[in-house]
């Protein structure tokens, strides 16, 4: 049956069936299956270019499949968020929202009183007469959310509601979503982060418009062909991953099985080894001599870039820096530093002052009070040439190649001509000429980003949310680009909004409010944070309940979680029903406390 928007059978979820789509003949989804199912939350999860927005448009009616059936509701029954929030940025919160309950058809009180009871929930009362493009990215983000939910939609879609938003605007995110879904909507999201998965009830991986894996995170991991091995150093072994202080080994079904103890795998592990299995000989060749010609040589014998001894202490250092902005104080006194041999994970929230906090130690801004060292003595030019740099938006030039823009900044850090190869047959070209930087998937941008920041052998590597946007392998992939340049004596100094990369840093340091709230392992500042954990039949009832005792509540795949509350304390609002019991509780938990302790507004988490 040929795609369309139509009806459902009662009882029958919303979804699509052996979609097919193609754009000018390269094809977008192959044979991708998904069940949206009322009260529950469906997370679609893949790289930039894996077919999650294609496959979204197409439940949404925007798009015609070529081929395959979409069952959804009509039109006006559907909440769409699309990519980059869909907001008009020169109209106020509310004349966003006022805008768009006209376009659904609510008028009158009934209209201010929806929208005035969804700003109060998302914590964005306060900015109502605000322009939208002068929200943070995680308030035009729940704007967004709020937006597509005014009508009450029997079926919400959401493309990358949470991608590049701080943990803290995601907790609020989520509460929303898990909160649409307790009212009884159907909700499809597309996300580019596992952790986002985890909290969802089903999941589907999309890979170059190819389905992976689906099903509940649990069964995801169960079906995982093959087993995992945990081992401390680098193995020899191709199907191998680095992760956190180790590495993981896939053994695959038949195969010897490694050496090293069997670890227990999760979703990010299963997903992997989904990518693994599907990459060909040839595809797994080409990307290890792309690894291997994005590595350059450093130098074994103690002299390190253009002959500079290498620094046995700090790389980066900041001593009591702090740094206003008129009457606004962005950072104060703050004291960090980067080592040789080491990856620094710098967290926050928005407005938390990491960005300042950086520019201070590239040098360029002054700190107000302080003292800021780089490589050993204040930045300048000098030291910063030997600083290797990845911004959030990588500083490519996207109508030239790999190896044109890899000999620009060859030229401009002097580096010696010859020393790398660009990676001119990246996955994707074909195997004919080069491709301008712009038309390759970002996944492959970023890794051109990366070869070009260490291909003059820096000391120290910065970088701005270095994966955002990449699949689970290509995250991995990147990783060990990072890691590599560290054993071999570099500094990095890597800030992230995905939770799960934590685990790859050797030390971490949370920000907020502009000063320093934790410091030490990712396992120091958990501590002994335990969490309260409810298994119920019904978790939209439980859901309920807590919300309206006051608790904070978070949504985790078919059950709940809820931070800063006792078991004897949620066991009093639940019916006996509901098993409860306290786990040790995550980072992401962790971090949303020492947030809020700091004193940062946000919406219920």
């Amino acid at each position: 049956m040929t795609g369309g928007t139509g009806g459902s059978a009662p009882g029958q979820p919303w979804g699509a069936a052996a979609l097919r789509l193609s754009y000018d003949g390269a094809l977008a989804l192959d044979d991708v299956t998904v069940a949206v199912t009322a009260g529950q939350v469906t997370a679609v999860v893949g790289g930039d270019g894996a077919g999650k927005t294609s496959l979204l448009r197409c439940l949404a009616g925007v798009l015609r499949p070529d081929a395959g059936e979409v069952r959804s509701p009509a039109k006006s029954r559907i909440g769409f968020l699309p990519a980059g929030s869909g907001l008009y940025p020169d109209l106020t919160v509310s004349e966003n929202l006022a805008f768009r309950a006209t376009a659904y058809g609510l008028r009158g009180a009934a209209a201010v009183r929806r929208a005035a009871e969804l700003t109060e929930q998302a914590g964005l009362a306060a900015a109502r007469d605000r322009l939208a493009a002068h929200l943070s990215g995680g308030m035009r983000q729940k704007l967004g959310v709020i937006a597509a939910l005014l009508h009450r939609p029997e079926l919400l879609i959401l493309d990358e509601p949470s991608t590049g938003v701080d943990p803290v605007s995601r907790s609020g995110l989520w509460w929303l979503i898990a909160s649409a879904a307790a009212d009884g909507a159907a909700v499809i999201l597309a996300t580019t982060y596992i952790d986002d998965a985890q909290r969802a009830a089903d999941v589907l991986v999309l890979d170059a418009g190819r389905p992976l894996a689906s099903g509940a995170p649990e069964q995801i991991i169960r079906r995982m062909p093959g087993s995992v091995r945990a081992v401390a150093t680098r193995p020899a072994a191709e199907l191998a991953w680095r992760r956190g202080p180790g590495w993981r080994v896939w053994c695959p079904p038949g195969s010897t099985e490694a050496a090293g103890p069997a670890a227990e795998p999760d979703l990010q592990d299963a997903v992997i080894v989904a990518a693994l299995a599907r990459q060909s000989p040839d595809q797994s060749e080409r990307e290890r001599a792309i690894l291997r010609r994005a590595a350059p040589e450093r130098a074994t014998t103690g002299q390190q870039h253009r002959g500079q001894q290498r620094l046995a202490g700090p790389l980066a250092e900041s001593v009591a820096v702090t740094c206003r902005f008129g009457t606004v104080t962005a950072v104060s006194d703050v004291s960090i530093a980067v080592r040789p041999g080491e990856i620094v994970g710098l967290l926050g929230a928005n407005g938390a002052g990491k960005t300042t906090l950086i520019r201070m130690l590239l040098g360029l801004i002054p700190a107000t009070a302080g003292e800021v060292r780089l490589l050993g003595g204040p930045p300048s030019r000098v030291t910063r040439r030997r600083i290797g740099y990845v911004p959030q938006g990588l500083g490519l030039y996207e109508d030239l190649t790999a190896a044109e823009n890899m000999a620009f900044a060859s030229a401009v850090f002097g580096s010696p001509a010859g020393r790398w190869q660009a990676p001119d047959d990246l996955p994707g070209t074909g195997g004919g000429p080069a491709l301008p930087v712009g038309q390759l998937p970002l996944g492959l941008q970023r890794r051109a980003a990366f070869a070009q920041a260490l291909a003059h052998a820096p000391d120290l590597l910065i970088l701005d949310e270095p994966t955002s946007g990449v699949d689970a392998l290509g995250r991995t992939r990147l990783w060990q680009t990072i890691g590599a340049a560290v054993e071999s004596g570099a500094g990095a100094l890597v800030s992230t909004h995905y939770m799960e990369e934590a685990d790859e840093c050797d030390r971490l340091i949370i920000m907020a409010d502009g000063i320093v709230v934790a410091a030490g392992t990712a396992d120091e500042i958990i501590g002994g944070a335990q969490v309260t954990v409810v298994d119920t039949p019904d978790w939209a009832v439980a859901f309920g309940l807590l919300q309206r005792a006051g608790l904070a509540v978070a949504l985790a795949g078919r059950g709940l979680r809820v931070p800063g509350a006792t078991p004897d304390q949620v066991r009093q609002v639940l019916p006996p029903d509901c098993r409860v019991a306290a786990e040790p509780g995550t980072l992401e938990e962790r971090f949303f406390e020492l947030v809020r302790a700091a004193g940062r507004p946000e919406a219920p988490a």
